[in-house]
């Protein structure tokens, strides 16, 4: 994770890729942390977070209070016409989470999936964005 304002969003968890299966909604799952960037511009921060193979349709992205959670899984579909005798598969998770400082403004929160890389743009609130001060 590369940062230059670590105040302002910080990672929970340990770093590294964590493939510990676990038990969700009866299948099994394994679940892993998606590399991060992280930059910050003058009115903003942008997250970059590699999740390839996830679909929009499969990606969850939410903000509870100052929490920032990313999940997207990777499935296959199970076809109408094919019932399975036997089935070695596993879907994999992607999960990670961020806690947000209060220079950020969470209600405007924009994000966008393009080729495996999702990208989240976390806008600072106006009070906290550099401004020219005029002189008289």
């Amino acid at each position: 994770m590369n940062t230059q304002n670590k105040s302002a969003v910080t990672s929970e968890g340990k770093a590294g890729t964590n493939t510990n299966p676990s038990q969700r909604s009866g299948t099994s799952e394994s679940v892993l942390r998606p590399a991060v960037d992280i930059h910050e511009t003058a009115d903003e921060l942008v997250l970059r977070a590699d999740m390839p193979g996830v679909a929009r349709e499969r990606l969850d992205i939410r903000v509870d209070g100052n929490n920032l959670l990313i999940e997207g899984t990777i499935g296959i579909a199970p076809q109408e016409a094919m019932a399975a005798l036997y089935a070695d598969v596993r879907s994999t998770m992607y999960r990670r989470q961020f806690v947000l400082s209060n220079e950020l403004d969470s209600a405007n929160i924009a994000a966008s999936l393009q080729n495996g890389v999702l990208t989240v743009r976390l806008p600072k609130r106006a009070e906290n964005k550099p401004r020219r001060i005029p002189v008289n």
